[in-house]
């Protein structure tokens, strides 16, 4: 065992990608094995404010719907291996990402605005009306 080995002996050197994480159970079929990315909602009283991390997702590859109870995100990387190319590790594998987040009709969805910069995508999802909190004037 080299010394290499012995500090870093978890280091994944396979030629493969790990294997692929299970499909989720409400992805569509054409979608594949499907991985959920890391996000994070904050919550303000106008609207929700989701950060969702793509790591290798274009706007080409997003994909972006809201019924009347889900938001749905889904990203394909562009990314192929290059002939040739034998990886010592990768962080991450190809798989397709996909976040589906449930609510319960307090979003508007009508409003809802999005940006993709560098991987990250940010969405406002603005409540809707009946559910935002108002002042109520007491005569």
């Amino acid at each position: 065992m080299s010394l290499l080995q012995s500090i870093l002996p978890a280091l994944n050197r396979n030629a493969e990608p790990a294997a692929p994480a299970p499909v989720a159970e409400t992805a569509p079929a054409d979608l594949g094995p499907t991985v959920k990315p890391v996000y994070q909602v904050r919550e303000t009283p106008e609207a929700y404010a989701v950060t969702v991390h793509l790591p290798g997702v274009a706007k080409t590859g997003l994909d972006l719907t809201a019924s009347a109870d889900e938001i749905r995100v889904v990203g394909r990387r562009a990314w192929s291996r290059p002939a040739g190319w034998t990886p010592l590790y990768r962080e991450s594998g190809d798989e397709t990402f996909e976040l589906v987040l449930a609510h319960d009709r307090t979003v508007d969805t009508d409003r809802i605005a999005a940006e993709l910069n560098d991987g990250v995508l940010r969405l406002s999802l603005p409540k809707a009306g009946a559910v935002k909190p108002r002042r109520i004037a007491v005569a």
